[in-house]
């Protein structure tokens, strides 16, 4: 992937701080004083059995739920208080979200969804076009296809590079990997591994949890709403009875 597609920014410093974050719906508080942070170059993974939290967690920190307490700081170019603000205004300081569901529109083209929100002309002209092709080669022939002829696989493709025109400085992505064939799971960790190596920051919720810690440099272990763990994704991985207390079966499933 070509570097400018993203914005240069000192090597391992962190791009997202995370800070004491409580949020839920309403007065039902699903996740509690969380704290986590995203360096550039780095993929942090929130893993966890289902029904902990993890999507409330992102959607907390993008702005689609507002917290009940705690912040969340944009640490990239002049540091920023962005806690509760909304989804539009984190996006346009450089964060791109990626949910699970609905993350393209199916009935338009894969350009059309690329260029969504941009100027169609800057996009070419600046060649943020050209380097998603470049990233994601599935995309460039299928461009005047509707979105909704894409597989699962190529779907997430599309969507990662929606995200990408952007020229974010973090990526936050919900369970990529959902639904998805082996073959495409393999793809799209391929893509997300990309992403870290041209400079970009990540936080990936998966529930596949050996995938994310084996693709992942730090991880995050979730647990009815509490992280009760964070430590480097290796360590982590070889902790045996920590996975089969935390995760149990759902390390190996999708």
């Amino acid at each position: 992937m070509n570097p400018e597609l993203i914005k240069p920014e000192p090597a391992n410093e962190p791009v997202l701080e995370v800070t004491g974050l409580t949020v839920g719906y309403g007065r039902s508080i699903i996740v509690r004083d969380a704290s986590l942070s995203v360096r550039r170059g780095e993929i942090a993974v929130i893993v966890g059995p289902n029904g902990s939290g993890k999507s409330t967690l992102l959607k907390g920190v993008i702005g689609t739920l507002r917290p009940a307490s705690g912040t969340v700081r944009l640490l990239a170019g002049r540091p920023q208080d962005v806690t509760g603000k909304p989804p539009e205004r984190i996006v346009g300081l450089g964060v791109a979200y990626v949910p699970q569901l609905a993350n393209i529109f199916p009935s338009l083209s894969v350009a059309e969804n690329l260029v969504a929100g941009l100027r169609k002309r800057q996009a070419v002209r600046s060649g943020r076009l050209d380097r998603v092709y470049s990233l994601f080669p599935d995309l460039r022939p299928a461009a005047r296809r509707p979105a909704r002829t894409l597989s699962g696989g190529q779907r997430m493709m599309l969507a990662l590079g929606r995200a990408l025109m952007t020229e974010p400085s973090v990526v936050i992505v919900d369970e990529p990997c959902a639904g998805l064939s082996p073959r495409y799971r393999d793809v799209v960790w391929d893509q997300l591994i990309a992403l870290r190596r041209a400079g970009v920051g990540l936080l990936v919720v998966e529930q596949n949890t050996r995938a994310a810690l084996e693709a992942g440099d730090y991880g995050y272990v979730l647990v009815a709403g509490r992280i009760r763990r964070e430590a480097p994704a290796d360590e982590l991985l070889s902790d045996s009875d920590l996975i089969e207390l935390y995760i149990g079966k759902s390390r190996q499933s999708g």
